[in-house]
């Protein structure tokens, strides 16, 4: 894909009660003073505590608005293409699966894409990470499981909280190395990867010790990386 995509493994305003390093970065994007950012909260059903927070952490740093696909009080639905307009759309967190299904229903695919193509930058959190790739590890269904069926906007696997949540790295290792999902990426909480054309630009994190990896498929299993990640001033 041609653009912009800002993908964070865990934190960001939706666990820090104080100005996130990672959404100052992201802002900064933009080469803007007064950005446009569209919440686009799905995958978490439009939960209204997940939208005050983002309205709480941008308040009086960007021009905001949600995107509400369940039509909730007091956005009602909004023509989706509205994304169109935005300087960065933010994907928040909860079921991959789940936004996954809704997006398709309402045209955000080819409307992300041609955002996306026009400046547009996106971003996402947790499942707001796995939804740009061609697949990744999700608890969509309850037990971790690969998914298949991203929108592959950005080539091979996500593994979002890769070593906040049990389970997360030895299963996405496993998966990995017996083709189960493709090689991809591995990040933890608090730290981003930044892709520009589909291509890895550099890793960034708000807090210390929170790595990432590149993960591939190798003759005798999973090869984990770990990439060079630059510390964000606080």
């Amino acid at each position: 894909m041609i653009g912009t995509v800002l993908v964070l493994g865990g934190g960001g305003f939706s666990v820090l009660d104080e100005a996130s390093p990672i959404d100052d970065y992201l802002l900064r994007l933009t080469g803007k003073d007064d950005s446009k950012v569209c919440f686009v909260p799905t995958a978490s059903g439009d939960a209204d505590p997940y939208i005050e927070r983002f309205l709480n952490a941008f308040q009086d740093r960007a021009q905001t608005s949600v995107l509400s696909l369940f039509c909730h009080d007091p956005w009602g639905y909004a023509d989706p293409t509205m994304l169109l307009t935005q300087d960065i759309v933010y994907v928040g967190g909860g079921s991959t699966a789940n936004l996954l299904a809704v997006w398709r229903l309402h045209g955000l695919p080819d409307i992300l894409q041609a955002a996306a193509a026009n400046g547009t930058i996106l971003a996402g959190i947790s499942a707001g990470m796995n939804c740009w790739f061609d697949a990744s590890s999700t608890d969509s269904y309850g037990s971790l499981a690969p998914l298949l069926d991203g929108l592959g906007f950005l080539p091979g696997s996500a593994c979002p909280h890769y070593l906040e949540e049990p389970e997360r790295r030895d299963n996405y290792l496993g998966w990995v190395a017996s083709g189960a999902l493709p090689s991809g990426y591995a990040v933890d909480q608090h730290t981003a990867l930044l892709f520009r054309d589909g291509r890895f630009v550099e890793a960034v994190s708000e807090l210390g010790d929170h790595p990432a990896y590149r993960v591939e498929r190798g003759p005798s299993g999973a090869v984990e990386t770990e990439l060079p990640v630059r510390l964000l001033a606080s």
